[in-house]
């Protein structure tokens, strides 16, 4: 007994002093990662509590709210604080603290614009939306408060600073869910009492920082800064707005063209997906700076490395989920929901695609070359929608599973051939990423994802090919280490 508690001492000794002597890129990326999860990982593993206090037309037209903030938020604040504020960040690192209290200064101006010309045509916009007087204002809000919070953090993980952001995410993400949980439950209108959860939680935890990045910065309004960022923002919004309604217009449609319960069907499956898009979208947070540095540093020729590494993680992890995705649905939800099965796999599958993606578009972007972007963008929006209306009324609301991979599919193959136009004109003596070996991921990922399917029936088998995967997972935690050499 003895030596067993001291080999557990030694074992536990020996991961603090690994972590103490990490590089702190490292140290800072990994809780990069642990904050992405947190945001929206607390939100999907409470989805089964609020599927259950939710009927099924509740939680469509919850969903759809979140699919119209999506879209709102694009036109509202132009997205400045996605990519093109990272972007800027490490191209005036000197100026970094004027650059974004005028950027949170520009953004307030434009939300209070826009809630001015709400309130004239207020009717008139919640008939299209569907949505009341009170939704709509709770949208806004928590439009200002989200991108208040998206400044602060992404200055926080350009400047390795991750301790007060894990803190004030962990808080954000308990009390989320728990208000909400309190109001739906003591609230006769479900719908909007989750929304105002979510959205009190926002304006108590994120509204100081708005102040605090003021404060230091000292600029509300600057005009270099302004025309900078506009100039990129602006032509990015079909950008955006195109990849918003790539990633939203399903459930719209859905709730249009079939039922409020399809569409609740359909955004379960599709928030369930988000689990997957979770760790996508963690890696990528926690090494976009990285890779905008490697392109600064004209070492392009590293991205590959990890770029691969990191793919074939995601694509496993998604194998390994649709793999589980019976199980998954029926710990999530009620046998109302059990259809969302059949719509897993095919979204499951694009998640890899939409990670794979935003490596190509990082050129694009530091490289300012928005135009590209948005033709990308644009064209795989407005086929989503077409084979949307063409597919849902020949085949139902599970045909936009499949219309939404084979959408992703052709965006991340444009962004990819952008990519390499611009190292050639940028770069010509790197090789930047293999084509032959891209495919090989995705074959392998497309064959095994939709081989499973044949297997829902068989669940002995699905849990002996679990187990293979996650044993084969442990002989290569070497590899997937490999993450922390982030240099």
């Amino acid at each position: 007994m003895q030596s067993d508690s001291k080999k557990n001492t030694t074992i536990f000794q020996t991961l603090i002093y690994k972590y103490q002597t990490m590089p702190v890129q490292a140290r800072a990326a990994f809780w990069f990662l642990v904050c992405s999860f947190l945001q929206k990982g607390i939100s999907v593993i409470t989805t089964p509590i609020f599927t259950r206090l939710l009927s099924t037309a509740e939680y469509g037209q919850f969903s759809v709210f979140n699919s119209w903030k999506s879209i709102v938020n694009i036109i509202v604040t132009l997205n400045m604080s996605g990519g093109v504020y990272m972007q800027s960040l490490v191209k005036f690192d000197e100026e970094r603290d004027k650059l974004s209290s005028s950027l949170q200064g520009l953004t307030t101006l434009l939300i209070a614009a826009w809630t001015v010309v709400y309130l004239l045509f207020r009717r008139f916009v919640d008939g299209y939306f569907g949505l009341t007087t009170t939704q709509m204002l709770l949208m806004l809000l928590m439009i200002w408060t989200s991108s208040v919070f998206s400044f602060w953090a992404a200055e926080q993980r350009v400047l390795m600073n991750y301790k007060g952001l894990v803190a004030l995410t962990i808080v954000v993400s308990i009390a989320k869910p728990v208000l909400g949980i309190i109001f739906v439950c003591n609230s006769e209108d479900k719908v909007t009492a989750r929304i105002f959860g979510l959205a009190l939680v926002e304006i108590l935890a994120f509204s100081w920082l708005f102040f605090a990045q003021i404060k230091k910065g000292k600029t509300l309004v600057s005009g270099k800064f302004w025309k900078y960022c506009l100039g990129l923002s602006v032509p990015l919004i079909p950008h955006y707005l195109s990849q918003t309604l790539l990633a939203t217009a399903d459930r719209i449609m859905i709730n249009n063209m079939v039922s409020a319960d399809k569409a609740g069907i359909y955004s379960l499956a599709y928030s369930i997906s988000q689990i997957m898009t979770l760790f996508g979208t963690a890696i990528m947070d926690s090494i976009s700076p990285w890779i905008f540095q490697k392109i600064k540093d004209d070492k392009a020729e590293d991205i590959p490395r990890i770029g691969y590494l990191t793919m074939i993680l995601v694509a496993g992890l998604n194998v390994m989920f649709i793999l589980l995705a019976p199980e998954v649905v029926k710990i999530f939800a009620t046998s109302d929901y059990y259809e969302a099965i059949w719509v897993i796999p095919p979204i499951a599958l694009s998640v890899l695609f939409t990670y794979a993606y935003d490596f190509f578009a990082k050129f694009e972007f530091y490289f300012e070359k928005t135009g590209y972007i948005s033709v990308a963008t644009m064209i795989g929006a407005a086929l989503n929608v077409a084979l949307n209306y063409v597919f849902i009324n020949v085949f139902g609301y599970i045909a936009a599973g499949y219309t939404t991979l084979i959408c992703y599919m052709m965006y991340t193959c444009l962004h990819y051939y952008f990519m390499k136009k611009l190292c050639k004109e940028h770069m010509p003596d790197k090789r930047i990423f293999d084509t032959r070996f891209l495919l090989l991921i995705t074959v392998v990922s497309l064959v095994c994802g939709f081989g499973i399917m044949a297997l829902y029936n068989l669940p002995l088998i699905r849990y002996a090919l679990a187990a293979v995967i996650l044993v084969i997972i442990y002989v290569k935690r070497d590899f997937v280490l490999k993450l922390r050499t982030l240099k």
